[in-house]
């Protein structure tokens, strides 16, 4: 009997590890999650070199990247730093690369073949919103990226590297409702021939999908709230008519209307790639929603929203990974003044606003560092610096007592120095909320502490590090947070977690007589 009990028992253990592995197999062989990253335009004075750039990359957690060119020093910055990249194709390189083969083969070559696999080059974009900016380059479209794919077909890595076009969201006529959206009908010569490339090699529609705009062209249709991820009330909803699925943000349905549209040509294969999406921080007088807090919510929301892996109405089991329009800000572009204002972080890597997306993977250092400080930037005149710095002492209620006669802050005496500290106490008071760090301007973020000597500032890490040491010992309270750790490491562990079972079930035999 007791040999009985224990045969059973090792088959049911046998049968749950096997049940797991293959359930943790399967998940950890596929290749298709959902990620965000960021595009990367050089319009920049004093563009970092590009060491310096993959430096930052990883220090940010950024491991997907999109390229407007194939900047070879880039490229070759990026080997074996396992950032994944998109290169790009310019609009003013389709006429030769699209005539001819050869020169496509040497593109290749020179920008795919010289640096994979060190370089993890994922994609090529060929132009950019080609239909709609430059339409007289729409019959060369499909010619170079023939062209191109032949040229990844001879170096055999026509499987490694996928080849397609950003389209701007214009293309798509009638998008809302979703369920009524269709393609411009005044490029079908390009877009089915198109669709069956991307099918048959298993490539992506790339698109550039901007809410901000949607909003800007129709306030009074669309809720700002909707149009930033902000949670709504049912009745603020959209609702597709058609198919009575509803739309809690703009972004979900604008992807929908892309395979409504994809499927009124008979393809539903395709996946949707988001190669553009962002909110600019700044605005001219024509541009009011174009404001450091709204740019934080939309992109803290669109990161959330990919991780959360939730899919579409339409397409719950698929989630767009999406590119962030963009890094840095590109203070050389032309007006309007929001042209240069859509970057995460300023040219100097110190960020425009702290994105709020704990939670959401590992991606974007800025928002799981803590140490972050509001200071002046230079360069601003000492009246309006005083100008801030006494509005931040009195009625922002900074505390402003280190920087008074005799205490730790207030050599070296300047304005400069006493204003940065005190921006930073008001900006720590504040828990470094969305444009709390501005002051008309004068400040900015930065990540490096800026104590010196004794003068520690509100935000520094050895405030933290002082105050710890006035701590009870609480050594006590270790136990409970390990045995938290072991139930969520429990609790997320398959295997385990059918052990536990396992030999429960087995805990019965033994008592049986």
């Amino acid at each position: 009997m007791e040999t009985f009990k224990l045969l059973l028992f090792f088959l049911l253990l046998l049968t749950a590890l096997s049940s797991a592995i293959v359930t943790l197999s399967l998940k950890q062989s596929g290749d298709n999650e959902p990620y965000v990253g960021v595009n990367i335009g050089t319009d920049v004075t004093n563009f970092l070199p590009a060491n310096e750039l993959v430096a930052f990359l990883q220090v940010q957690k950024i491991g997907h990247v999109r390229l407007y060119d194939a900047d070879n020093d880039i490229l070759e910055a990026l080997s074996k730093s396992k950032i994944r990249v998109i290169i790009s194709v310019p609009n003013n390189q389709l006429l030769a690369i699209g005539s001819s083969n050869t020169t496509a083969a040497t593109w290749v070559n020179r920008n795919v073949v010289a640096f994979y696999p060190q370089t993890l080059i994922v994609g090529i974009a060929v132009g950019d919103e080609v239909l709609t900016t430059i339409p007289s380059s729409a019959p060369l479209l499909m010619p170079a990226i023939n062209s191109l794919y032949s040229a990844l077909v001879a170096a055999n890595l026509h499987t490694q590297v996928k080849i397609s076009t950003p389209h701007a969201a214009s293309i798509i006529l009638d998008p809302f409702p979703p369920s009524q959206a269709f393609f411009n009908q005044s490029w079908s010569s390009v877009m089915a021939p198109l669709l069956q490339f991307l099918s048959r090699t298993e490539s992506p529609l790339m698109i550039n999908l901007y809410p901000y705009y949607v909003y800007m062209e129709n306030k009074g249709v669309v809720p700002l709230d909707n149009a930033l991820f902000k949670p709504l009330t049912p009745s603020k909803e959209m609702v597709d008519p058609n198919t009575l699925l509803h739309y809690t943000n703009v972004l979900d349905a604008m992807v929908d209307s892309a395979y409504v549209s994809m499927k009124n040509l008979n393809f539903s294969d395709i996946v949707v790639l988001v190669t553009e999406s962002g909110w600019p921080s700044k605005g001219d007088s024509k541009e009011p929603y174009a404001t450091i807090d709204n740019a934080d919510t939309y992109n803290s929301n669109l990161i959330k929203h990919v991780f959360d892996h939730s899919g579409t109405p339409l397409h719950p089991e698929v989630t767009s990974s999406v590119y962030i329009y963009e890094l840095f800000n590109e203070d050389l572009r032309s007006p309007p003044i929001s042209e240069a204002n859509w970057g995460l972080f300023y040219a100097n890597t110190t960020p425009v606003y702290l994105l709020h997306v704990s939670g959401s993977g590992t991606f974007l250092a800025n928002d799981t560092t803590n140490q972050t400080y509001c200071i002046s930037m230079d360069g601003v005149d000492s009246r309006t610096l005083q100008a801030a710095l006494d509005w931040a002492c009195g009625p922002g209620r900074a505390n402003c007592s280190e920087i008074q006669p005799g205490e730790d802050c207030y050599s070296p005496n300047n304005v400069k120095s006493h204003a940065s500290y005190a921006f930073d106490s008001y900006y720590q008071k504040e828990g470094r909320a969305p444009g709390s760090c501005d002051f008309k301007g004068v400040a900015t973020i930065t990540t490096s502490d800026p104590s010196h000597g004794s003068c520690i500032f509100p935000g520094s890490k050895k405030v933290s590090n002082n105050k710890a040491k006035t701590v009870v010992n609480s050594t006590d309270t270790s136990g409970v947070a390990d045995s938290i750790r072991w139930t969520s490491f429990i609790g997320n562990n398959k295997i385990l977690h059918l052990l536990l079972i396992t030999t429960l079930l087995y805990v019965p035999f033994q008592t049986i007589s």
